[in-house]
């Protein structure tokens, strides 16, 4: 009787080749980067018609109200946790009340950038701006309606707002290459640097929130927007309403 091969022995399963995969990266700013921190001053002192704040080189120098150094106590207290190696202020008083807090709790000593200083409001400086504004001045719905400072007699003109803070970024940009910087400033600066960052309208980012926290990251000639009116540090949640410019 014939013999009856045996069963071939079983091929061994190859095992699956696993899928390549590419996952989501978290944002890394490249080496050399500046990662600037734009902070808005906190709340400065209510205009009362006939009593005009000082000036300082032709701008309004308010200091913070009690209600502004309590936001700049806890934008220091939460920036003091994020390794902010330098502090900049403009030549405008509030600025450097909204510094102190974090220059305290770190030890930095904040330079002074000057180009970083608010809008120059012409014949509105003074505190006219803010009541100009909220009454509605003919003028003032123009500007509004334009988003032109110029329109505003005596007002400084975008073109000049725009080379300026772009040379004060240059600057800082240019000491502080692989740091993390702070900058407190002004709500039309900060416009105007996200404005050109971005590519935007011109006052597409008008109205961040007093201390209110903004981010770019300078890579050479490219800012990159990273951040706009974060505000977590005040605990008011998600805020609707723009600020007016002070």
């Amino acid at each position: 009787m014939a013999k009856v091969p045996p069963d071939p022995a079983p091929v061994p399963a190859k095992e699956p080749v696993p899928a390549k995969e590419f996952r989501q990266q978290p944002f890394a700013a490249p080496p050399g980067a500046l990662d600037l921190l734009l902070v808005r001053h906190g709340e400065s002192a209510p205009f009362v018609p006939g009593r005009p704040f000082p000036l300082v080189d032709g701008q309004g120098d308010p200091e913070l109200t009690d209600a502004g150094r309590e936001q700049a106590e806890r934008v220091g207290a939460r920036l003091a946790r994020e390794g902010v190696e330098a502090l900049y202020v403009t030549t405008l008083v509030r600025t450097a009340q909204t510094a102190e807090p974090l220059a305290r709790r770190t030890g930095l000593v904040p330079a002074v950038e000057p180009d970083l200083r608010e809008v120059h409001l012409g014949e509105w400086e003074g505190g006219l701006f803010r009541q100009h504004m909220a009454e509605d001045h003919p003028v003032a719905v123009r500007v509004r309606a334009e988003q032109r400072w110029e329109l505003i007699p005596g007002a400084e003109p975008g073109e000049v707002l725009a080379a300026r803070v772009r040379a004060a970024i240059g600057r800082i940009a240019a000491a502080d290459a692989g740091r993390r910087v702070a900058a407190f400033t002004h709500g039309g600066v900060i416009a105007e640097v996200l404005r050109q960052a971005s590519g935007s309208r011109g006052w597409a980012f008008l109205g961040a929130e007093n201390t209110s926290i903004s981010q770019i990251v300078v890579v050479g000639d490219q800012w990159i927007v990273r951040r706009f009116n974060d505000t977590a540090h005040l605990g008011s949640g998600l805020a609707t309403a723009s600020a007016p410019l002070t």
